[in-house]
């Protein structure tokens, strides 16, 4: 009897102290100090690069527009036609440019008539002066007849020479003419892809009011990526670099190529300062299409099959030279070793490291207090990446 009541009095004592070890151990982790938060060092490819969004557009192309006014009267392709140079792309009504050209050359054909009535006069009035200079040699003519005779001779000059003049005018506006003719059919000034059509057969054609734009002709073998990169990354940008993007459409596929130029005109969008940085891409299959989104990678360092450490695990005693850092590591036997470091390329993620580290070794995380409070944390997690 005198057990048993022994027994109910202590078993209260036992649940305070079983609590009171829970509590101390929920509140304070149990271990005098928290196991520290490591990762393991990988070997991977590490990318220090800069993005921005870009629009690709065909490297080469042009606007044909209307050399005349007047009505469209065919258009012979379609967007998505291939074109070569020189096919006949539209016509416009030539009636009133070819009757200018026949007036003109009927015109032509008359003063070259004249010209000719002219010449022969020319001839006469030489040959009359001769005949005039030797009488008055011989005093057989007076000098009233042979002045006569020199200045009909010098008339005969002049309206030769002024009806040379207006066939070399008329042979001008023959000319303007015929090119006006010519400009009605509207032929491919290069090879490429008929990309856009803006006129409608039948359409009135108004040049003296605007130029309109019938179609636009672009060379799709080879685009151009347009890419907006901000204020801040634009200083990192050179000439020549390698870049690379990838489309919204195939996300998993790289393009290739290396940076031509940015332009030094800025363009300002929502009052954040961009510019345009442009790279070409070549594009045999036509896979790549004008107006296509672009993700861009300008790359400025890069470095294969490299031992890798969060940049979180380093601290670099001397902040102006970032190739040299420290790291503690995290021994088989538990303790806490101080390793210094080669530092190579790095990002704001990750850095490679040339030297101090072997592959698989636990490096240890520098975690705010805030972050380290979670139950995984305290259990010693490590993690992965």
């Amino acid at each position: 009897m005198k057990k048993t009541t022994s027994l109910w009095l202590g078993l209260p004592l036992l649940v305070i102290a079983l609590g009171t070890y829970l509590f101390s151990d929920r509140l304070f982790g149990g271990d005098a100090a928290a196991a520290p938060v490591t990762v393991a060092v990988r070997e991977g490819e590490l990318i220090n690069q800069v993005t921005a969004t870009g629009i690709l557009q065909p490297s080469d192309y042009v606007d044909l527009g209307a050399q005349v006014s007047g009505q469209l009267k065919v258009i012979h392709v379609e967007v998505g036609d291939k074109v070569r140079a020189g096919d006949l792309l539209a016509e416009i009504d030539p009636t009133v440019y070819l009757a200018q050209v026949d007036a003109s050359r009927a015109q032509l054909r008359n003063q070259r008539a004249q010209l000719k009535d002219r010449e022969a006069q020319l001839t006469l009035a030489r040959l009359q002066h001769r005949r005039q200079q030797n009488l008055m040699a011989e005093n057989a003519t007076s000098r009233e007849a042979l002045q006569t005779a020199a200045a009909a001779l010098r008339s005969a000059e002049a309206q030769v020479e002024a009806l040379g003049a207006q066939i070399s005018q008329t042979e001008s506006s023959l000319r303007a003419d015929e090119a006006n003719l010519d400009y009605a059919r509207i032929y491919a000034p290069m090879d490429g892809t008929v990309v856009s059509i803006e006129a409608r057969q039948g359409q009135t054609l108004n040049t003296n009011q605007q130029a309109p734009t019938l179609m636009r002709i672009a060379d799709l073998a080879t685009m151009t990526v347009q890419a907006k990169v901000s204020e801040a990354d634009v200083g990192k940008l050179s000439p020549g670099m390698k870049v690379y993007f990838t489309t919204l459409g195939d996300p998993g596929r790289r393009w290739y190529s290396s940076l031509r130029k940015v332009e030094p005109s800025p363009v300002v969008e929502n009052n954040v300062v961009l510019y345009n940085a442009l790279f070409d891409i070549d594009n045999p299959r036509g896979r790549l299409m004008s107006q296509m989104t672009t993700q861009v990678f300008f790359v400025l360092a890069e470095a294969q099959d490299v031992l890798l450490v969060p940049m979180s695990a380093l601290t670099f005693p001397d902040r102006r030279d970032r190739s040299q850092a420290e790291v503690q590591v995290l021994t088989a036997a538990g303790s806490l070793e101080t390793r210094r470091v080669e530092v190579g390329v790095s990002n704001r993620i990750q850095a490679e490291v040339r030297s101090g580290l072997d592959s698989g070794e636990q490096v240890v995380l520098k975690v705010a207090p805030a972050a380290a409070d979670g139950d995984e944390r305290r259990s010693g997690m490590r993690m992965r990446f």
